[in-house]
């Protein structure tokens, strides 16, 4: 179902048929847990009016033993079927939060339009929030069984009596469920401002080194505190409805309560009623607040379950970004990669072409044109938003699956993303290296000072984005990552800006070794002169074109845009 539009009330129901085992389960213990607890006045009562009224010892003896086995299977009914109902809704919050996370993962990308600090928190929150429609589902079923096995009870004991609960119940709960959209949209809101305050506190945390750098901490600080601020608002103003609406659950229900028993009452003193039945009467009508106030709890439950299965639906139902075609991996061909009058961003119908065991370098006057070109030869610009035609191995990029293209096209990106755990799983990255050919790509990246720095070495843990390592550490493990997988066709953009220049020499020593195997090709895009050096042509972006094409050294002789820009 993932990638279809569906709405927040197709993810309730999915939810419901997902759990339906346990939830039947629940259900019916909940259920028999409410109908035991709706007996116990109606046993009272019996008891009273032939066991206590008649001083009858052995009726009292039996009538306590079968309260005592009522009591027992009360007990027993609700544990388990509180356990299983739980079960179902952790069940299926955990299904979700893989949904979603699957859903933002997805290797094609996705257009919710959910920045990353708004996805967690639906995975966080939304989630747990949308799996509540499971506990609603029981606690409902559990209510109305209580409600009529009272109403059955009473209608034994005053037909007028059972016929006024019968009809006084439903119009009490249609009377409640009248805040149901309020709280809905209260509920939603509250979710959409908190979801936009963790959003940016995610960006702001990941950006806080440049934030400190430029001064501009105490201005993000109070940007944060506005959006908290807000946040605040809307959350009260939830809370304030739903309190709202639990007070008028509660006086409504004191005051059905209230006449219900006083008719009870009235109709003892008239003599209808023997003292056991009143005391059932008023046992059930007290009793008949507690289902009464769980139905007007599930419809704010009902309400943010529904409110956050939006949001859910926003991020599952959202179209991929990108849709690849079917082909399987092309066979290497003379020419790994050509780009055929392509136009897109600011790129003005470019055409290139890397060869079989080439290094091809691309200095862009206008850095966005070589974050164009990285961002196109990732494979995430939709086939409808750039012109001509790329091709991998003479196969166009768009018939190519996305596993295939992502396996003969590798792109580091400048901006490095590590993650929690180990160097070594951050080397691996899901792949199947070896000791030795991370030990090969670590000293191809120059990065063997950043193993031997640390005594747990390829075992050191590395923090949340390897926040515990400096920017050019990071940028050197992001291109042994990349050494490591050694793609048929390696693009690399900036890979060296955050290193010395002696570092940066060994980087193009060791990547001149790294790719030197036949058939592979890399593309380097930069403005270092020492990664420029070791390729075998460069080619110049200007104004989105291409305006220059050529070894590095005679480009390096020839043009003084070019020498003006590489040795700056």
């Amino acid at each position: 179902m993932a990638g279809d539009q569906i709405s927040g009330a197709t993810v309730l129901r999915r939810a419901l048929r997902r759990q339906r085992r346990r939830l039947v389960t629940g259900v019916a213990l909940l259920c028999t847990h409410q109908a035991a607890e709706a007996l116990v006045p109606v046993a009272i009562g019996v008891i009273i009016d032939r066991a206590v009224a008649t001083g009858d010892v052995r009726a009292l003896l039996v009538s306590l033993a079968g309260l005592a086995a009522l009591f027992t299977v009360l007990a027993f009914a609700y544990r388990t079927g509180a356990r299983q109902s739980y079960a179902a809704l952790e069940h299926e919050a955990h299904t979700l939060r893989v949904e979603i996370a699957g859903s933002a993962l997805d290797p094609r990308g996705r257009r919710s339009a959910l920045r990353h600090g708004e996805l967690l928190n639906v995975t966080a929150s939304d989630a747990e929030l949308t799996a509540l429609v499971v506990r609603v589902a029981g606690l409902t079923a559990a209510a109305v069984t209580a409600l009529v096995v009272a109403a059955v009870a009473l209608l034994v004991v005053d037909v007028p009596l059972g016929l006024g609960v019968l009809v006084g119940v439903p119009l009490v709960v249609l009377a409640l469920q009248r805040m149901a959209p309020l709280l809905t949209r209260r509920s939603a809101a509250q979710q959409e401002a908190l979801a936009t305050t963790t959003a940016l506190a995610v960006d702001l945390v990941t950006g806080l080194r440049v934030l400190r750098g430029i001064g501009a901490q105490d201005h993000a600080a109070r940007r944060y505190a506005r959006a908290s601020g807000h946040a605040l608002d809307v959350t009260l103003r939830a809370a304030t409805t739903k309190g709202l609406h639990l007070g008028l659950t509660t006086t409504v229900n004191g005051l059905f309560l209230a006449a219900v028993a006083g008719v009870a009452g009235w109709l003892a003193l008239q003599g209808r009623l023997t003292v056991g039945e009143l005391v059932a009467v008023v046992g059930l009508a007290q009793f008949v607040a507690e289902p009464v106030q769980t139905l007007g709890y599930c419809v704010q439950l009902h309400a943010m379950a529904r409110a956050s299965a939006g949001r859910v639906a926003q991020v599952l139902g959202a179209a991929p970004l990108v849709r690849p075609g079917t082909a399987g991996p092309p066979a290497p061909g003379p020419s790994r990669l050509r780009l055929d009058q392509v136009g897109y961003a600011g790129l003005d119908g470019i055409s290139l072409h890397l060869d079989a065991g080439e290094v091809l370098g691309v200095l862009a006057y206008d850095p966005s044109d070589g974050e164009a070109l990285v961002t196109l030869l990732s494979g995430r610009v939709p086939r409808e938003d750039y012109r001509g035609t790329w091709y991998v191995d003479d196969t166009p990029a768009e018939e190519l699956h996305v596993d295939a293209l992502r396996g003969t096209v590798l792109v580091e990106q400048h901006d490095v993303a590590l993650f929690e755990g180990t160097l070594r799983d951050n080397l691996i990255a899901g792949g199947a290296a070896d000791e030795a050919a991370l030990g090969v790509a670590v000293r191809a990246a120059a990065a063997e000072d950043v193993l031997a720095a640390h005594p747990h070495g390829l075992d050191r843990v590395l923090t949340e984005r390897g926040a515990n390592l400096s920017g050019g550490q990071r940028q050197r493990i992001g291109l042994a990552r990349a050494l490591a997988a050694d793609p048929p066709v390696l693009v690399l953009h900036d890979p060296t800006t955050a290193v010395d220049a002696v570092t940066e020499a060994l980087v193009a020593e060791g990547l001149t070794a790294a790719r030197a195997t036949a058939g592979r090709g890399t593309v380097l895009v930069t403005s270092s002169p020492a990664l420029l050096r070791i390729a075998h042509r460069v080619a110049v972006l200007d104004g989105g074109r291409v305006v220059a094409e050529g070894p590095h050294e005679r480009l390096l002789a020839a043009d003084a845009r070019y020498r003006e820009e590489v040795l700056r």
